[in-house]
């Protein structure tokens, strides 16, 4: 059983079997307050699946102080279960429910461009085409920044149709990482993908008064 959390986006947390079946999804689509919903959704998740085998958590690209409150809460959790953090990039679990949708369908994806909205008028963007032989996301391109107006020409000239995302389904995080656990891979290190440094810096030190 893996229980699967992202604050990429909104807040999400789900838990779902090693084959796919979600026993439960919880999420805030309020891209802020990620801290004051959190306690409550993993709490509501905890009550129909008490003991996750694995924690996965989506790694961004993400704002700054967002993915902190989802990664250190995956974290926390994980360590007072005694269970593995498996990290995922976010755009992975967005690109997992498009293919999965599609293949249910029967729709021709294509090669397409998860995009999520990075502010500061800029988007955040990865490249995929179609899934491989062990059921994920074939990532074509790396999570990168684009100015908003440049995007759609970075897009055709990589040949990739526009996936604007306002959302990341915790449970395609989960399922992401239990593929990749089944396969023995590693989709993500355990850094954030922030992309950018964030707004906040630290403060000078205070100057000598004589």
């Amino acid at each position: 059983m893996i229980l699967g959390i992202d604050t990429s986006l909104g807040t999400a947390v789900a838990a779902i079997t090693r084959d796919g079946e979600v026993l439960a999804d919880e999420q805030s689509a309020n891209p802020l307050g990620h801290a004051e919903v959190i306690g409550d959704l993993l709490r509501r998740v905890s009550s129909a699946a008490p003991a996750p085998t694995h924690v996965a958590v989506g790694m961004g690209p993400g704002p700054f102080t967002g993915l902190r409150v989802g990664i250190a809460t995956a974290r926390v959790f994980a360590l007072g279960k005694g269970v593995p953090v498996v990290p995922v990039p976010s755009h992975d679990g967005i690109a997992l429910g498009v293919l999965l949708a599609d293949a249910l369908t029967g729709t021709e994806t294509g090669r397409f461009a998860v995009v999520t909205d990075a502010r500061r008028r800029e988007f955040a963007f990865s490249v995929y085409d179609g899934l491989d032989d062990d059921g994920l996301p074939v990532r074509l391109s790396d999570a990168a920044l684009s100015p908003r107006d440049g995007l759609d020409a970075r897009l055709d000239e990589a040949g990739a149709r526009r996936y604007d995302a306002t959302s990341v389904s915790a449970a395609m995080i989960a399922l992401a990482a239990a593929r990749a656990l089944d396969a023995g891979r590693t989709l993500a290190d355990g850094e954030p993908l922030y992309l950018r440094s964030p707004d906040v810096v630290a403060a000078h030190a205070p100057k000598r008064v004589s």
